[in-house]
């Protein structure tokens, strides 16, 4: 290939200490399967919190494409990053977090050569994220139960235990449960407003097929009905036990990820508001979103286009 004009230009944006810090002994693999599929790469590894979404942000529009390697979070920040831009770049993407819930819900492998092959030789794919307020979320925001561990567990540990981190870190707040009496209002699949208010202990607003690197409790109740790119979110909210025999319900239902109606409502919608007297704490794909009295998510369907596996025949 000669002359720099034939070739494509890649943004290759690094979170060098997503999970374990892998990426350091895959980085020049993954360059050299971009060039030798005729792009010319720019390197970027974030140097602070914000950093991937301030790059993605002030991108030149001259990128055929924006590839990222790191957790979840780091993808949030790319995507949000492109949302503030005002135009869209097809993103690559490769995992290097602890769970990876969205690329395991784009069954983009773990194994980070592979990835960077899917990124390459892969295909587009238009997929929803969630507009929160006046922020972005790819796959879940969350409140109360649960929602603090994300990002409240030291990444070391993250490292060191996985999936178990959430669970272990989880069970040290069973003692003192604290609920939130919300309003929620929503849009249900037939177009119809619909109204829900109770005490509530948790809640998720998912677009996803694992959450906290287990299959979606939604997947679930759903039937394996889940779709990214058709503009609806999945809705699991638990209601308050009254008594150790209802909490002991909820967590045997959680823990084979399952829904039971008595304490729980699943629904999906495009859009809903939920309201309360107090601030409620949320996570946007596990990292801490601010405290509100009122919230207003809304699926933005489509609004994002990555690389994954070609279709399988």
């Amino acid at each position: 290939m000669s002359g720099n004009t034939l070739l494509k230009k890649a943004l290759f944006i690094v979170n060098p200490h997503s999970g374990k810090g892998l990426i350091k002994n895959n980085l020049l693999d993954i360059v050299d399967i971009l060039v030798k599929s005729g792009y010319e790469v720019t390197v970027h590894p974030t140097q602070c919190r914000g950093d991937a979404r301030k790059t993605m942000r002030e991108r030149k529009k001259g990128y055929d494409l924006v590839v990222c390697s790191g957790g979840d979070g780091t993808l949030d920040e790319i995507v949000t990053g492109m949302t503030e831009s005002g135009f869209k770049t097809t993103i690559g993407y490769i995992p290097a977090g602890s769970t990876n819930d969205f690329a395991n819900s784009l069954k983009i492998p773990s194994a980070m050569k592979k990835a960077a092959e899917i990124v390459v030789g892969g295909r587009a794919f238009s997929c929803d994220i969630g507009r929160f307020n006046d922020d972005v979320f790819v796959y879940i925001a969350a409140f109360g139960l649960f929602t603090e561990v994300s990002y409240g567990t030291p990444q070391e540990m993250k490292n060191m235990l996985g999936h178990m981190a959430y669970l272990l870190e989880g069970v040290k707040h069973l003692q003192n449960i604290k609920s939130n009496h919300l309003k929620v209002t929503y849009v249900s699949e037939t177009g119809e407003d619909r109204v829900i208010e109770d005490e509530f202990i948790f809640g998720m607003v998912t677009n996803s097929h694992s959450v906290g690197g287990f299959k979606s409790i939604a997947g679930n109740v759903f039937k394996g009905e889940i779709a990214l790119d058709d503009g609806l979110f999945e809705v699991t909210l638990i209601k308050m036990p009254k008594n150790p025999m209802e909490l002991n319900s909820i967590l045997a239902a959680l823990a084979i990820q399952n829904i039971d109606t008595a304490y729980m409502y699943s629904f999906k919608s495009g859009k809903l508001i939920v309201e309360s007297a107090d601030d409620v704490a949320w996570t946007l794909d596990g990292e801490f979103g601010g405290k509100h009295k009122k919230v207003e998510l809304t699926n933005d369907r489509q609004a994002m286009e990555i690389m994954i596996k070609e279709r399988e025949e």
